[in-house]
């Protein structure tokens, strides 16, 4: 083929290819419809210091419980406090837009199951949602605790208190003969019946965030006021040592929500968060007066179960927790590691009621608000989007 004739074919030959080229992902992006691309693992990343960052509301929302409502109890280093930011390693978190988020969920509800730790994030989720809608107003029905209606979007969002997910109740000691090792009475659990302010919730909430743990303790109940295991009905022989028993209640509850619940409801887990205290447990002084988060080296030092430590339980029950949820279709929200280096973010001693800590001790164990759970929320709200997204 002479040069000349080969010159004036080659861009007709380009432009053909091009155009086949465009016809061909025109008609790719039409047989395979484009989804958002799942998140990366949020859980996973670091603290970083923003000077820059503000919280989205202030002491004057109206769903503060005192005690965790830290600006108005004059916290010190509350602006510090705020100035840390959450960044997975290999993508970026968004913060949640309250007027987006309320309108992507709008006509559906969302509700936390469980017990004050499910609460302290409860009342973060309010307060950030409310920006969007301050016509919020409270709300306590089906059973809630605590909940805000947000009737711009027709949205609810609510707390429902189940400390140990299963029905529980106080009975005390029948008999005043002997001393019977000091035994005051028992509280009885019913393994295989959820506890009576979650029972009729089945058909009403959109998505669920279920916890349990923090009430798992023999401080909560000592040797004179024991947990006692019924299944059936019938009291559990041999009994039950406490863990045993909280084992046997999440695989009752688990398959509860799986049974009962629509699957079409987006089901998370809460796993445990950690407490800090430093030099003895809530009752014998313990203290979390820090200035700053823990690095990523003291975290093992403090968290696992291995060095026996004050707070080694988050980890371990998390490990209880995980094998119970393993197979089923309740995602786990992980909010354990992130807020492990957040010793410096608990009220301590600012508790807003005069004479708290010499009652009650420090409180090491909730969080101030604003503060750690409203990135909890921004990772809340960005696993629901794409959920709901993709689902």
């Amino acid at each position: 083929m002479p040069p000349k004739l080969i010159s004036h074919l080659f861009p007709c030959l380009i432009f053909v290819t091009l155009l086949l080229l465009t016809l061909y992902f025109n008609l790719l992006s039409h047989t395979q419809p484009s989804s958002p691309s799942p998140p990366c693992n949020l859980f996973k990343g670091k603290w970083v210091l923003d000077p820059t960052r503000q919280p989205l509301y202030n002491h004057t929302c109206p769903f503060h419980r005192n005690a965790w409502n830290c600006l108005k109890s004059q916290r010190q280093n509350m602006g510090l406090i705020n100035s840390w930011k959450w960044v997975p390693e290999s993508c970026t978190l968004p913060r949640v837009d309250p007027t987006r988020f309320l309108g992507l969920m709008r006509n559906r509800n969302i509700g936390f199951v469980g017990d004050s730790l499910n609460e302290n994030f409860l009342v973060s989720f309010l307060c950030v949602l409310r920006v969007a809608d301050m016509g919020a107003k409270k709300w306590k029905r089906k059973g809630a605790w605590k909940g805000a209606y947000f009737p711009k979007f027709n949205v609810t969002v609510a707390y429902h208190r189940a400390v140990l997910l299963a029905k529980y109740k106080w009975q005390p000691k029948q008999s005043m003969v002997g001393d019977q090792g000091g035994l005051k009475g028992i509280h009885r659990v019913d393994v295989d019946i959820p506890a009576d302010d979650w029972v009729n919730i089945t058909d009403f909430y959109d998505v669920l965030v279920f916890n349990t743990g923090h009430w798992w303790g023999y401080d909560k109940f000592p040797k004179e006021r024991p947990l006692v295991f019924y299944h059936a009905g019938q009291p559990i022989s041999p009994p039950l040592e406490m863990l045993d028993g909280l084992k046997l209640v999440l695989e009752n509850m688990v398959s509860y929500i799986q049974k009962k619940f629509p699957s079409k409801t987006l089901k998370f887990w809460r796993l445990q968060s950690p407490r800090h205290f430093y030099g003895g447990e809530w009752n014998q002084n313990g203290s979390c007066l820090f200035n700053e988060p823990l690095k990523e080296s003291q975290l093992d030092l403090w968290f696992d179960p291995s060095n026996n430590g004050v707070n080694k339980e988050a980890r371990y029950l998390n490990h209880l927790i995980e094998e119970v949820l393993r197979g089923t279709e309740i995602q786990r929200l992980d909010l354990t590691h992130l807020s492990e280096f957040r010793a410096d973010a608990h009220p301590a001693i600012w508790l807003g009621k005069k004479d708290a800590v010499a009652i009650w001790g420090q409180d090491c164990m909730h969080w101030c608000l604003p503060g750690v759970p409203d990135t909890w929320v921004d990772i809340l709200s960005e696993l629901i989007h794409y959920s709901l997204e993709t689902g």
